[in-house]
């Protein structure tokens, strides 16, 4: 009889779980944990934190109920962090750099009743775990639409006859060879071939995502070959500065740079992560999964172009941008237009629909995946972090070790 009255109550004790786990968690008893790659110094970062405290503001979470652990480098201390966390009681761990996601992807399997969530990742979706989720944001979007305001930009030095050579060229400081970095790049490019068509663009690459040191380097090498607009995909004020200090019109990225560059700076874009962190918190507290695979856009707010300094933007440039955003919704402009005779070419062929990827995109598919089709590259459909790691004819890259 003891042993019947065991289990039943054993059994009671499951179903009560279950149906809290269908009830959600209270607001009051959330907690997240937040591991940053570096801390506000990098505008990288800084966009995440900032994210973090608009997403707690709008939710009513109190101080205590948020993490934030700064300066986690991308090795066994993110693990650490990530078990500490666990043990402060935090049910949401989330985490901001590529390289963070093994450690989370071990602490995640490690402690089942916690959710943990990567931005940039690649693995949530063939790993099957519950409670490990990856993220990012349709960013090439953005890069497009800053690069037709880079573009415009090209088109008025023309028309004023100060380009620095015969035909405008366009200058991007990348942090590695990552899909994450040539998807970022090639869509700014493409962005402003859209409007200035005979445009090119030259790549110089730093080996680190927040250097700012070699930032500045890269964009005063990018300067000395002549370069009339200047972006990046880095995390410093690096290449700003020496856009600033030499007059090159330059396009950052993550925050807007007027304050002080006021007379370089055109327009920048970024991820707004806000609504990405309360869309994980809601869910939990509504009991609902974590989407393996979650991709914002610029209708959920998650793509964001800061403001346009109007005294170094060409003329019509707002109107420009805001043109391509009604295309965008409407589905009749795609950043890898493939159909667009002389748009995307590689060796001075077309991407068709044949073309494949394979584990050239980082292993994320399967040989024989078709990503080509209906006229342009399916970027970030078939998992969140970007997989275009295509050199596409236009764009010379002047170091490429990293």
């Amino acid at each position: 009889m003891k042993k019947f009255v065991a289990v039943v109550l054993v059994l009671m004790l499951l179903a009560a779980s279950t149906v809290s786990l269908a009830q959600g968690v209270a607001k009051e008893d959330i907690k997240l944990g937040v591991i940053l790659l570096h801390d506000e110094d990098s505008t990288y970062d800084a966009n995440f934190i900032n994210a973090v405290k608009e997403a707690q503001a709008s939710l009513g979470l109190s101080d205590s109920q948020v993490i934030l652990k700064r300066n986690i480098p991308e090795s066994n201390d993110c693990y650490e962090a990530a078990l500490d966390l666990v043990d402060d009681g935090c049910n949401i761990i989330f985490a901001d750099s590529f390289g963070h996601e093994s450690y989370m992807l071990e602490a995640a399997k490690e402690n089942p009743d916690v959710q943990f969530c990567h931005a940039t990742g690649t693995t949530a979706h063939t790993m099957g775990l519950d409670n490990f989720h990856n993220s990012f944001a349709a960013i090439y979007e953005g890069r497009y639409l800053v690069g037709i305001a880079a573009g415009m930009k090209l088109n008025e030095l023309r028309e004023a006859g100060k380009l620095n050579g015969e035909t405008p060229l366009l200058g991007y400081v990348g942090a590695f060879t990552y899909a994450e970095v040539v998807s970022g790049y090639t869509s700014f490019y493409l962005g402003a071939k859209s409007v200035c068509p005979d445009v090119t663009m030259k790549v110089q690459f730093t080996g680190s995502w927040y250097d700012e040191k070699e930032e500045k380097t890269a964009a005063e090498a990018l300067i000395a070959v002549g370069c009339d607009v200047i972006s990046q995909h880095a995390d410093s004020m690096g290449a700003p500065t020496a856009c600033e200090n030499a007059g090159v019109p330059n396009i950052p990225y993550n925050v807007p740079t007027i304050a002080s560059c006021p007379n370089t700076y055109i327009v920048s874009s970024r991820i707004d992560w806000a609504p990405y962190f309360e869309y994980i918190i809601g869910q939990l507290m509504a009991g609902e999964k974590i989407a393996t695979d979650w991709v914002g856009t610029i209708e959920t707010g998650s793509v964001k172009l800061d403001e346009i300094n109007t005294q170094v933007a060409a003329p019509g440039t707002e109107e420009a941008i805001q043109a391509t955003i009604e295309k965008f919704a409407a589905g009749t402009c795609r950043v890898f237009d493939t159909q667009t005779e002389g748009f995307i070419t590689v060796d001075g062929a077309a991407l068709t629909e044949d073309w494949r990827p394979g584990e050239a995109t980082d292993g994320a598919f399967v040989e024989g995946t078709k990503i080509v089709y209906d006229g342009y590259f399916h970027e970030s459909e078939y998992r969140s972090a970007p997989y275009f790691d295509i050199q596409i004819d236009g764009i010379e890259l002047l170091n490429s070790k990293f």
